[in-house]
C-alpha cells in the first residue's frame, strides 16, 4: 500500500471539513461573499454581501486579537511555572542539605546515647563506694554532665522532627502543584474542545 501524499491528505481533508474550522471557514466564507460581491446584479444584493464580508472581517479580526491574547497569557504563565519549578528546585535543594545536617545530627544523638550509657554504668559502679568523698563529687560532676548531654540529645530530637514535617509539607505542596498544572492542562483541553465545536457549528442563515 503506497504512502498517502500531502495533496491528498488535504483533499480529504477539504471534502469532509467542507468550509474547514475556525478561522480557515471564515476566510472561506470571506472569499465566496467577496466573489458573491463581485458578481451581484443589483446595488441591494452588492450591499448585503458587503455587509456580510465587513462582518466575515470583524470576526477575524476578533479571532485573531483573542488567539494573541491567550499566546501572551499561556506565555506569562510559562514564565511563572518555570519560576516555580526553579523555587522548588531550590527548596528540594535546601531540603536534602538539611536532611544530611540532621542524619549528623542523629550520628550525634547516638553517641551521647553510648556515653548516657556508659556514664549510668560508671554511676553505679561509683555508687558501691559511697565512703570517698572525691568520687562522690565526680559522681555529681557527670550527673550534671549527663543532664546538659540530654538536653542536647532532647535538642537534637526537636529540631529532626522539625525537619522531618517541613519536608512532609514541602513534599504535599509539591504534589498540589503537580495536580494544579494537570487540572489545568485539561480544563485548557476542555475549553479549547467547546471554543472549536462552537465555532464549527453553522450559524443560521438570514432571509
Amino acid at each position: 500500500m503506497g504512502a498517502v501524499t500531502d495533496d491528498e491528505v488535504i483533499r480529504k481533508r477539504l471534502l469532509i471539513d467542507g468550509d474547514g474550522a475556525g478561522d480557515d471557514r471564515r476566510i472561506n466564507l470571506l472569499v465566496k461573499s467577496f466573489i458573491k460581491w463581485c458578481n451581484s446584479g443589483s446595488q441591494e444584493e452588492g450591499y448585503s454581501q458587503y455587509q456580510r464580508m465587513l462582518s466575515t472581517l470583524s470576526q477575524c479580526e476578533f479571532s485573531m486579537g483573542k488567539t494573541l491574547l491567550v499566546y501572551d497569557m499561556n506565555l506569562r504563565e510559562m514564565e511563572n511555572y518555570e519560576k516555580i519549578y526553579k523555587e522548588i528546585e531550590c527548596s528540594i535543594a535546601g531540603a536534602h542539605e538539611k536532611i544530611a545536617e540532621c542524619k549528623k545530627q542523629i550520628l550525634q544523638a547516638k553517641r551521647i546515647r553510648k556515653n548516657r550509657q556508659e556514664y549510668d554504668a560508671l554511676a553505679k559502679v561509683i555508687q558501691h563506694h559511697p565512703d570517698r568523698h572525691e568520687t562522690l563529687k565526680e559522681l555529681e560532676a557527670l550527673g550534671k554532665e549527663l543532664e546538659h548531654l540530654s538536653h542536647i540529645k532532647e535538642s537534637v530530637e526537636d529540631k529532626l522532627e522539625l525537619r522531618r514535617k517541613q519536608f512532609h509539607v514541602l513534599l504535599s505542596t509539591i504534589h498540589e502543584l503537580q495536580q494544579t498544572l494537570e487540572n489545568d492542562e485539561k480544563l485548557s483541553e476542555v475549553e479549547e474542545a467547546q471554543e472549536a465545536s462552537m465555532e464549527t457549528d453553522p450559524k443560521p442563515q438570514t432571509k
